[in-house]
């Protein structure tokens, strides 16, 4: 059956209303005694969270927080590996009418520093094993978990949490720097009503789901839809607190049951080179963060029992456009496609990028902290569409297809090559574990740009001209002999954002790292 012609209505009459409190819509409405987290160390032993302590330890935290000084509004950085005291932070700050300010456990002390400055945060919760990169930082308050944390848990309750309103920000978070620095984005309470769309209607995140998402809290996928999304619905997810490895992920999935799981391309192209078998059996895979390639849905179609689903989003808006796996939302899994706009966003191609009209009920973003020239950039000068930068098209039936970044696309002799459409192919081969393609001047000065490509091998090939010249052929052959790869680089290693990000720029700067 088709969704409810007031779907949106009803989302935005619970999380945009005038008094929206987002403890209450996180934790408290919720049935005190179901799970809100499975914790999974590296042995793979289970320790749930249910809502019930989840309010109580959180209400408890908030009170401390708040004689430390902590209120409506005020910034703290969050530097916490997936453990039990980060949600309780998150509801914590809730409770207060703070902010929350993630931050990725790989980050070194400069990337701290820059987030906390610019957040002009008040505070920042972190763990022993992280405060070597913090303790530099003397202007920054900290709260370390251990027995300062246990003792500021031993407070009495907070009386009342805080109600902000629709358009207060409980979030903000940092683009990943894919195309230089990173940008404060302030995420407000309304985007509960668009994240919770997300979780029903494109990841069709069940009630009797065993439900994973693998990504890291301190970046937009992993909090977005891995802490406060399944906190919207009142359903669980798993936080594995291990590194990750092929290894680890099938053996999680098959002692677990994981029945839905969701995580970057990189994760799925790692565990579909490793070569390792599995007995885990998935209804629902879904990936965000690069664009995927088609071999991974395949290969996951043979191993786990079903397709891998493509989604696109912005840590700005969220995720929009997606092959939703919610059988009412009547979309099909097209290969390269990344699928349908959520239920209230309009999409469209505004000079041959994806754009958002601005109007769309489910659109949130507001702009960049302190960064007005930035945040222009980001619309249509008749201001209606909101510009994600990126290219794309769309078919007759509404399917968008990701094309690259505006700022990735190659221009060859007149012709525009999409780093993408090379990239699925050179993935195909059994050689190559990892790839990217850039454009970078033709040093014969013909062409403008020629296609370059930087290749990581599996362990044990070697990077002879040969093989650089049949992944060029290769190419030719399966896509268009005028987006061939002219040189093909063999790396070690990508660079890459610590959300998995390809930092294109800086191959074609010639920086591989």
């Amino acid at each position: 059956m088709p969704l409810p012609h007031d779907y949106v209505d009803h989302l935005l009459a619970v999380y945009a209303a005038d008094q929206a409190n987002v403890a209450h819509l996180l934790c408290d409405r919720h049935d005190p005694e179901a799970v809100a987290f499975t914790f999974v160390d590296d042995e793979l032993n289970a320790s749930p969270m249910t809502y019930g302590e989840l309010r109580e330890r959180s209400s408890r935290l908030a009170t401390s927080l708040a004689a430390r000084g902590i209120g409506l509004g005020d910034c703290v950085g969050v530097l916490l590996s997936k453990r039990p005291e980060l949600p309780v932070t998150l509801l914590a700050l809730a409770r207060l009418g703070a902010v929350y300010v993630p931050l990725f456990t790989a980050f070194a002390t400069g990337a701290v520093e820059m987030r906390m400055s610019a957040a002009k945060a008040k505070l920042v919760v972190t763990e022993p094993s992280q405060r070597e990169k913090v303790d530099p930082l003397e202007w920054l308050p900290q709260l370390v978990t251990g027995d300062e944390f246990a003792a500021a848990e031993a407070a009495e309750p907070l009386a009342e949490p805080v109600a902000v309103g629709p358009d207060a920000p409980f979030l903000q978070l940092y683009t990943s720097g894919t195309t230089g620095k990173p940008k404060g984005v302030p995420v407000p309470v309304r985007a509960l009503a668009a994240f919770h769309a997300y979780h029903e209607i494109s990841l069709d995140h069940r009630a009797d789901d065993v439900f994973w998402n693998g990504a890291d809290p301190g970046w937009a996928y992993g909090l977005y839809y891995g802490i406060v999304g399944p906190l919207a619905l009142g359903r669980p997810n798993i936080l594995h607190s291990a590194q990750f490895s092929p290894e680890s992920t099938f053996r999680l999935m098959e002692r677990f049951g994981v029945t839905s799981f969701a995580s970057a391309p990189t994760v799925y192209r790692a565990l579909s080179k490793s070569g390792l078998e599995t007995t885990a059996r998935l209804r629902a895979a879904s990936s965000a963060g690069e664009p995927l390639t088609a071999d991974v849905s395949d290969w996951a179609e043979r191993v786990l029992g079903t397709c891998v689903r493509d989604h696109y989003g912005q840590t700005e808006v969220g995720m929009m456009i997606c092959a939703h796996w919610n059988p009412d939302a009547e979309t099909e899994n097209r290969p390269g496609s990344m699928g349908r706009p959520l239920p209230g966003i309009e999409a469209g191609i505004v000079d041959d990028a994806i754009a958002f009209r601005t109007d769309s009920p489910l659109l949130w973003f507001a702009g960049y902290r302190d960064a007005p020239e930035k945040t222009a950039e980001r619309y249509s000068e008749d201001g209606e569409w909101y510009l994600t930068g990126d290219l794309g098209s769309v078919d007759e039936d509404g399917y968008f297809r990701f094309t690259s970044r505006d700022d990735d696309i190659i221009l060859m002799a007149g012709y525009r090559i999409g780093p993408f459409d090379v990239e699925s192919v050179l993935i195909t081969h059994p050689a190559v574990v990892d790839v990217a393609v850039v454009g970078r001047p033709d040093p014969e000065g013909i062409r403008g740009e020629i296609a370059e490509a930087f290749v990581v091998l599996a362990p044990g090939v070697s990077g002879t001209a040969e093989l650089g010249d049949e992944l060029a052929r290769l190419v030719k052959e399966q896509y268009s002999a005028h987006a061939r790869p002219r040189r093909v680089h063999f790396v070690e290693a990508l660079p890459k954002t610590a959300s998995g990000k390809i930092q294109r720029y800086l191959l074609r700067e010639g920086d591989a790292g």
